[in-house]
């Protein structure tokens, strides 16, 4: 039986509807806004003077001017870069949070933390790649061992007696560092930090006794106040063409490389991230900012979205078997 026609149905579905074009069109018109609004805040998860922040800060300017809009970098270390991640993780996803974070905020964090306070995989997204680092294991100029071979013959000479410094537990150096004790046969203990600053700031001082560096020591390398011993990287770097690779040492495959790279909060609108990979990925392009990465030894790595997170999963797997084997935990 065909219903009797109501006026008043009809107006209430003609008010639904023109609610919801509304809504769309409110919503289309604040991301073709974007970022007008306010200036957007590039969370960077550990202290300044690390490799994430010079990272952050190698691309902050040139991508804040092709938007338009000013870039806030804000250091929030701590926790092995999850106090930073999980702040971006909790954040609007209306593209004014964006997170600068170390290789192994996605990559390893994750996996050694039992109690994560947010889900990485979840609720933080891959926006662009920003470099690819490799560690450098560097010890003061005046220890007793000057090359790799003698390093290794104290250590095994002197169980427990030298300590390595890491950015906290968790990260690229600190996996590095059981990796390298793993392959050697060594046993040194594991000295964590807030951060590569403050753990190379105890090298030099004289309270730990090598590192495996991210880049941040090369200055004292070359005063002398500090011997590069070996790199962490598949092959020799062009800066430092005759350090030996711990592969060429006898550590057989060694890579300890990460990526660090910028994540959005979960939700931010995929144009949003689209235009934050492009800007990012041109920015990185600069001159300004490959001298600033490669002075880290590191290399600008310009990826899509899609890309950078498949490199992060394939860094996960690829420490997934010395984080078994170590049984390492982040408390």
């Amino acid at each position: 039986m065909t219903q009797p026609h109501d006026p008043r149905r009809r107006q209430l579905g003609l008010a639904a509807v023109s609610s919801l074009a509304l809504s769309a069109l409110g919503t289309a018109q604040a991301q073709s806004a974007w970022p007008a609004a306010k200036p957007i805040r590039m969370i960077v998860n550990f202290p300044a003077g690390g490799s994430p922040d010079l990272v952050a800060r190698a691309v902050s300017s040139a991508v804040s001017q092709a938007l338009g809009q000013q870039i806030v970098v804000d250091n929030r270390g701590g926790a092995g870069g999850i106090i930073g991640s999980d702040l971006t993780a909790k954040s609007a996803p209306d593209g004014y949070t964006l997170l600068c974070s170390s290789g192994s905020g996605a990559s390893i964090v994750p996996y050694v933390t039992p109690k994560m306070p947010f889900d990485h995989d979840k609720d933080l997204i891959p926006v662009a790649a920003g470099a690819r680092l490799q560690l450098f294991l560097v010890v003061r100029s005046d220890a007793p061992y000057k090359t790799f071979a003698e390093f290794v013959a104290f250590a095994k000479g002197n169980p427990g007696k030298l300590s390595y410094g890491s950015p906290g537990n968790g990260t690229s150096p600190h996996i590095a560092g059981e990796m390298l004790k793993s392959q050697a046969g060594i046993f040194t203990l594991h000295i964590p930090y807030r951060g590569s600053g403050a753990a190379l700031q105890d090298l030099l001082g004289g309270n730990v006794d090598y590192l495996l560096d991210p880049g941040i020591a090369f200055s004292h390398v070359r005063s002398g106040r500090l011997r590069l011993l070996a790199v962490t990287s598949p092959q020799r770097l062009s800066m430092f063409p005759d350090a030996p690779t711990l592969n060429e040492l006898g550590l057989k495959n060694f890579d300890a490389g990460t990526s660090h790279g910028f994540w959005a909060p979960a939700g931010t609108p995929a144009a949003i991230v689209d235009r934050l990979n492009r800007e990012i990925n041109r920015a990185l392009m600069l001159p300004s900012a490959v001298e600033s990465i490669k002075g880290i030894g590191a290399e600008p790595t310009p990826m899509s979205p899609a890309e950078f997170g498949a490199v992060t999963k394939a860094d996960a797997r690829r420490f997934a078997q010395i984080i078994k084997e170590r049984k390492i935990v982040h408390d």
